[in-house]
């Protein structure tokens, strides 16, 4: 509690500043509000204010990638904040430039927005957007506002990234007696969509953060370039889909074992039951940690062996197909 009077009076004006709208402000107005909450870094030649962001390349190539969120599509707003929107954003992002052995050097932020959304929500977004930047070592460099139709909100961000000094890796390399390892957590994203799917969020107040705000182990994608990763990717989509992915692009099978992925699936048996834990962890997107394979006895500290590269198409679980892989944007019951 405080006592101090110019507390009360700043907190009685942010509650008023809270209640505005898109519409009740300028887009000048907006702006000045929410760039000065981003950083900047030594990558960043020119950020936010000119016609573009002007970035200093330092290796000779750069990486770029973009992810998008629609709302009642990819959040709602009953079960993510603002700012656990903008830190899911960051972290899909800042994944695909990793999966490749890659450092983010910059974000280019849009906000496509109903102009009765509230003040308060851009202002968590941002928020959030800034903090999971600076957890993931890079910075905003600029962006674009626009307003649209009633009841729609989309955001997205565009990444750049840097390879310092290693080869990209690619999904394509993978090749038979490669061993398949993952660096980061299983199915716990999807099973926290699923209780708050049940309304059983206090089952999993952790498994529900994993899907609010999933965390990625950006370092390790240019640790695992530099170990001789042969192929690489985040998990954004399931383990399975993601994983046939790198099978289909490598002309090669991937076959996990179910025993190395036992741990994962008990971890989420209590909240979730048996049955689903197996299916959020085969299955369950928006995990975002890194999946690769690498040639035997390279597998670097803190990835685990799951599986192994074998001559064939597609992925399998000890030898055995799956009909159900993992989400499909236009279908997420079909085979990628």
């Amino acid at each position: 509690m405080t006592q101090s009077g110019t507390h009360s009076s700043a907190q009685s004006s942010a509650h008023s500043q809270d209640s505005r709208t898109l519409a009740d402000v300028e887009e000048q107005e907006l702006l000045d509000t929410v760039l000065p909450r981003f950083a900047t870094s030594d990558d960043v030649i020119i950020g936010p204010g000119d016609d573009t962001a002007l970035l200093r390349v330092r290796s000779g190539a750069a990486l770029a990638t973009t992810d998008t969120m629609v709302l009642g599509r990819d959040w709602l707003d009953e079960w993510s904040t603002g700012a656990d929107v903008g830190h899911k954003l960051v972290v899909q992002n800042v994944a695909d430039i990793a999966a490749m052995g890659g450092r983010c050097t910059g974000l280019l932020v849009t906000l496509v927005a109903d102009q009765q959304t509230p003040l308060q929500w851009v202002a968590d977004f941002t928020t959030g957007v800034a903090d999971a930047a600076r957890d993931a070592g890079t910075v905003v460099v600029g962006g674009d506002l626009s307003s649209a139709p009633a009841g729609t909100r989309v955001v997205s961000i565009t990444a750049f990234g840097e390879l310092d000094g290693v080869a990209a890796v690619l999904r394509s390399g993978a090749r038979p007696g490669d061993l398949v390892a993952v660096c980061g957590t299983l199915g716990r994203a999807a099973a926290g969509l699923l209780l708050l799917q049940r309304e059983h969020a206090a089952k999993g107040a952790n498994l529900v953060l994993a899907q609010r705000r999933p965390r990625t182990p950006y370092e390790q994608g240019p640790v695992a370039a530099r170990a001789g990763a042969t192929a690489m990717l985040d998990i954004s989509d399931g383990l399975l889909r993601d994983g046939g992915r790198i099978a289909r692009a490598s002309g090669v099978r991937l076959d996990l074992d179910p025993t190395a992925l036992a741990s994962d699936i008990r971890a989420l048996t209590d909240a979730v039951g048996g049955a689903d834990a197996e299916t959020c962890v085969l299955t369950g997107g928006e995990e975002h940690s890194l999946l690769a394979t690498f040639p035997a006895g390279a597998v670097p500290p803190g990835w685990r062996i799951i599986g192994v590269v074998a001559p064939g198409s597609g992925i399998t679980v000890g030898g055995r197909e799956h009909t159900r892989v993992g989400w499909d944007h236009f279908g997420s019951a079909k085979t990628d």
